[in-house]
């Protein structure tokens, strides 16, 4: 990793804005991510403890021992959007990512309600979970397993822990790299360490590479539905990208850093689900992966028989440690978003601010950190179930900007796409299928969401998760609306000041 901190003889104001053109012009610190600390970003942000704890019981529960199948069909729409998301680097390193891709390929309305709105609304929605469950988590292996499930508490410590990791976001990358590299290395020595004891218990079952067949599917609904489950537990590698102003090789690094963080997550989950598949099969009482009591939290129910109760808090400490990093990852991630947006127009002058010591967006940190704080408490005296319901209702979001960034890909290199087999592959058919496999991703999740018994909430016969996650894109619209009545000028000429910001000719 490449570290740059401040001395003592560095001046306390920002040094002047690079030439238009060039990477870090925002007055971030330049060059002070290097490839180490950005694949720990990318993989601190998808939380991958907490993300197979929760998620592989419910796709077992779907499609039995061919869990790790889904897992890795879940992986080929998130492969193909990755190169996207790197080809889309290499020609326009700005922090504003899907906001500026988007918004160059298709114009402004697009780019500000696909590429900024709804990914950095898909981002709160999820920073409230990953509080509620750190807190939860944290007060359980603290010896407070009572206060663990009471609502006062939980949403207390949520809060505290948002407001400790906004401050430690705001003091720049660089610190938040290093705690990353301290937390996703209890993640990954739980997750492994768990692994390796699951297969090595007596009992435990001789791996088949028939579970990881994905043509072993039954039907097609239950392998979509499957497929759709694991799209959140691969989400939030981009966020990575959003530091690529402050990486080294701007237009290089994050994208190697995309690859290494998306295949590090297919096989740390291959093999963890092996692992609990192996020890524990797929039956439907006591310790099975097919018991629905089991379901919302394999790790807690398996970790105690495979390694003994005290080893065991500390995978329980893994799963607090990687939802509070994740929810790090997301303050570093989303006011670089705003900023960029800022930067170029689309948003007011304050997002733009940056901490003349720190070089960071001070004010979009604190932002971003007092918002969730916010919805937090909403959805909790709303209900406690409204809570559960958003963090389903991400997928769709999810869907939505992946897609929309896979498809804004190929329409902007399409005059390009001849110039060579590379070019034709990584910039338009792979990316390609990658768009429109998220968008029957979106598609499909919309219409089992719909349902009224989808989720825990419904109104007027109409699934909760659906109203909100279409209804958080919807709302997008209105406030574009006011945002364009108040910066005109980005969305009557945003398309052409972003190309004019882009490290290369504009195609």
């Amino acid at each position: 990793m490449t570290l740059n901190p401040p001395t003592e003889h560095q001046p306390a104001a920002a040094p002047p804005a690079a030439a238009a053109g060039e990477p870090g012009d925002k007055g971030l610190r330049s060059g002070s991510v290097g490839l180490l600390a950005a694949v720990a970003l990318g993989l601190a942000s998808v939380a991958p403890a907490y993300s197979i704890a929760v998620t592989l019981g419910l796709v077992t529960l779907v499609v039995g021992h061919l869990a790790p199948a889904a897992l890795l069909v879940g992986f080929v729409p998130i492969l193909l959007t990755a190169f996207a998301f790197r080809e889309l680097n290499r020609e326009m390193p700005d922090c504003g990512t899907t906001f500026v891709w988007t918004t160059r390929a298709f114009g402004p309305m697009p780019g500000w309600l696909t590429g900024g709105w709804v990914p950095q609304m898909a981002t709160l929605i999820a920073m409230t979970a990953l509080a509620q469950v750190g807190a939860s988590y944290l007060l359980d292996v603290v010896g407070l397993a009572g206060l663990a499930n009471n609502a006062l508490a939980t949403t207390a410590t949520a809060l505290l822990l948002i407001a400790a990791t906004t401050l430690v976001a705001r003091r720049g990358v660089q610190l938040a790299a290093w705690v990353q590299y301290v937390l996703l290395a209890l993640q990954l020595l739980a997750l492994f360490g768990f692994g390796l004891a699951a297969l090595v218990r007596h009992g435990a079952a001789a791996p088949s590479l028939a579970w990881i067949n994905p043509f072993g599917f039954g039907d097609s609904g239950s392998f979509a539905e499957s497929v759709l489950l694991c799209l959140f537990i691969y989400w939030g590698w981009d966020a990575l990208i959003t530091v690529n102003e402050e990486s080294s090789d701007a237009d290089k690094v994050p994208g190697r850093a995309v690859l290494v963080s998306t295949f590090l997550l297919l096989g740390t989950y291959l093999f963890t689900a092996y692992a609990a598949v192996a020890f524990a099969g797929t039956g439907t009482s006591g310790l099975g992966l097919g018991n629905a009591a089991n379901a919302t939290d394999v790790l807690a129910t398996l970790a105690p028989p495979v390694v003994g109760t005290a080893l065991a808090t500390v995978v329980k400490l893994a799963v607090a440690v990687s939802a509070i990093s994740a929810l790090l990852t997301c303050l570093v991630s989303n006011p670089r978003g705003t900023l960029s947006m800022a930067a170029h127009g689309a948003l007011p002058a304050a997002f733009a601010r940056i901490h003349p010591r720190h070089r960071t967006p001070s004010f979009g940190t604190v932002f971003f950190g007092g918002a969730a704080g916010g919805v937090l408490v909403l959805l909790e005296l709303v209900s406690s179930r409204f809570l559960g319901d958003a963090i389903l209702s991400i997928g769709l979001l999810i869907a939505c900007y992946y897609g929309a960034t896979a498809l804004a890909c190929v329409w902007h290199f399409r005059a390009r796409l001849r110039e060579s087999p590379r070019d034709l592959l990584l910039r338009g058919v792979l990316p390609a299928l990658g768009g429109l496999m998220m968008l029957a991703a979106f598609a499909r999740s919309a219409y089992d969401m719909v349902k009224p018994d989808y989720g825990s909430t419904s109104f007027d016969g109409v699934g909760g998760v659906f109203l909100l996650g279409v209804g958080s894109i919807a709302l997008g619209v209105p406030v574009m609306l006011v945002a364009r009545s108040r910066f005109p000028r980005f969305f009557r000429d945003g398309r052409a000041e972003i190309a004019a910001q882009t490290v290369t000719d504009p195609s």
